[in-house]
């Protein structure tokens, strides 16, 4: 179903999959749209009244995910048959397949650059791929559980998982590490979407409700109640404003965010960096893991004060200890000079008691 905002304005609904629809996703442009479902076919459709569209037989298994890269020029999808697939939307035709994980793949995700790859699996890892390379650079593996849901925040630095187990979690992909870890919900989580401004999280869960977390802050500061059963999907709007989310009780409902009106505002006030966000990745930020240099202009770079009060401590407590010996030295040397005085002085005094007493 394709909704029209404007008010008195009927919905268009396209029909050609023969299974259940799983994912759906406009081109950046807007003059596309595709479809996976568990028919095993993606579907891509022209956004008009009659609803045309093209189908790829793509995988063997139902599809669950399709995504495309920030040009509109590539399609990932992701399937019940273990495997990601990246396909040329111009041409409609299948460029390589990415096919390490064990268990069903639950999503993948272009990076905002679209030189990576994000994907998830029921074999509980969270993989990171080189797109252009067709490797697998990172995985981060969950024995707790496995996650529904990954995307990446729109920086590129981070991706964030939505897990069976209740759990949603932030991994740094350039340091190779967990940074977050939010258990805020009593059922599983199947989908998260990031704030543009990076800054904010919204994740959608079993439980019947839906989440925002401040990230800098890394608490949850909303909890939104609307659904009556699981919320199986959620999605910020382009410019953060708004946010729609769709449960198995058969609504799609439609947010206005406040934070964004004036909170956010607010904050940006007091915390300037906010409006700072990282550049994307190098590629060799994540592998190998070895000093290089960069290309083009350099960046300014954000420093945690924290090493900075270490750094200087360490420096000065070197600096200290230094002069400290230094000074302990020279007292000794004066000490030693000082001995050797007084005994001089006291060999001549005995000598003169012995002359003097001679002399009487």
């Amino acid at each position: 179903m394709i909704w029209n905002l404007r008010p008195q304005s009927r919905a268009f609904r396209f029909v050609g999959h023969v299974e259940a629809v799983t994912s759906v996703q406009f081109s950046p442009d807007g003059h596309l749209m595709a479809s996976a479902s568990q028919d095993r076919t993606v579907r891509l459709w022209i956004p008009c009244i009659h609803g045309e569209s093209s189908a790829l037989k793509a995988h063997t298994a139902p599809v669950r995910s399709v995504n495309f890269s920030y040009d509109g020029q590539f399609l990932v999808t992701a399937s019940n048959d273990k495997s990601i697939k990246v396909w040329s939307v111009h041409r409609q035709r299948l460029l390589f397949s990415l096919s390490q994980h064990t268990h069903w793949v639950r999503c993948a995700k272009f990076s905002p650059d679209g030189r990576l790859i994000a994907s998830c699996s029921e074999d509980k890892t969270v993989k990171i791929w080189d797109a252009a390379n067709k490797v697998c650079i990172d995985s981060f593996t969950d024995y707790e559980g496995f996650a529904n849901y990954v995307d990446f925040n729109p920086s590129g630095t981070c991706v964030a998982s939505a897990g069976s187990n209740r759990t949603v979690k932030l991994w740094d992909i350039r340091m190779n590490k967990l940074l977050q870890h939010y258990r805020v919900h009593r059922a599983g989580v199947n989908c998260v979407s990031f704030h543009p401004s990076g800054n904010y999280l919204i994740t959608a869960s079993t439980d019947g409700t839906l989440k925002i977390m401040d990230l800098l802050e890394g608490r949850v500061i909303y909890t939104l109640h609307g659904h009556k059963g699981p919320v199986l999907s959620v999605a910020f709007s382009k410019g953060g404003e708004k946010f729609a989310s769709g449960g198995a009780d058969a609504q799609v409902l439609l947010w206005k965010t406040n934070f964004d009106t004036f909170n956010y505002k607010e904050v940006l006030k007091q915390h300037i960096r906010r409006i700072h966000t990282d550049n994307p990745p190098h590629l060799l930020d994540i592998y190998p893991r070895s000093p290089h240099p960069h290309d083009g202009k350099p960046q300014s770079i954000e420093v945690s004060s924290m090493i900075t009060h270490t750094n200087i401590y360490k420096i000065c407590k070197k600096y200290i200890t230094v002069v400290f010996l230094q000074t302990i030295s020279i007292l000794e040397q004066r000490l030693t000079l000082t001995e050797d005085k007084l005994k001089e002085c006291l060999e001549n005094q005995h000598k003169m008691l012995l002359q003097a007493r001679q002399g009487e």
